[in-house]
């Protein structure tokens, strides 16, 4: 088990350094990655890497950092990262409406309140997107241009 533990050490650290070589210019490189972590953030389930990947070739940014930048949001973190991001579209969004009883939901409620939900959910994808993004960006173009 310790074996099989260190292999896989071993081979995610073969993975990093062979991103972290990985050709072009730090500007280059961390567009991609912020651009990844930013389409990472949006609860679109199998689009993410599509999105990363169309958005890192319109705004010229590595494909690959983009693509590997969406893995923010795995099994392991879709709940924390979605909760938060609704977290934030609900204090962006300050008009509080409270959920109905479930005996009391039909149809036209139900939208309603799925337009409620969806809506915070993606404005706070968005704004966690961004920042989140703006960040990593940042720091790995300094990671980035310090190692070239």
């Amino acid at each position: 088990m310790v074996q099989k533990s260190w292999n896989l050490i071993y081979r995610l650290r073969q993975l990093l350094r062979w991103l972290w070589l990985k050709e072009g210019a730090p500007g280059y490189k961390s567009r991609g990655l912020a651009i990844g972590v930013f389409c990472g953030c949006f609860p679109l389930f199998g689009l993410q890497t599509v999105l990363g990947l169309a958005l890192a070739s319109f705004f010229r940014g590595n494909r690959f950092l983009a693509i590997s930048g969406t893995w923010i949001s795995n099994p392991f973190t879709y709940l924390p990262l979605y909760v938060l991001n609704y977290k934030v579209g609900s204090a962006i969004l300050v008009h509080s409406r409270n959920l109905p009883d479930l005996e009391l939901l039909n149809w036209q409620t139900l939208w309603a309140q799925g337009w409620l939900v969806s809506s915070r959910l993606f404005l706070g994808s968005f704004v966690v997107g961004l920042l989140g993004g703006l960040l990593t960006g940042i720091l790995a173009y300094f990671c980035f241009k310090s190692r070239s």
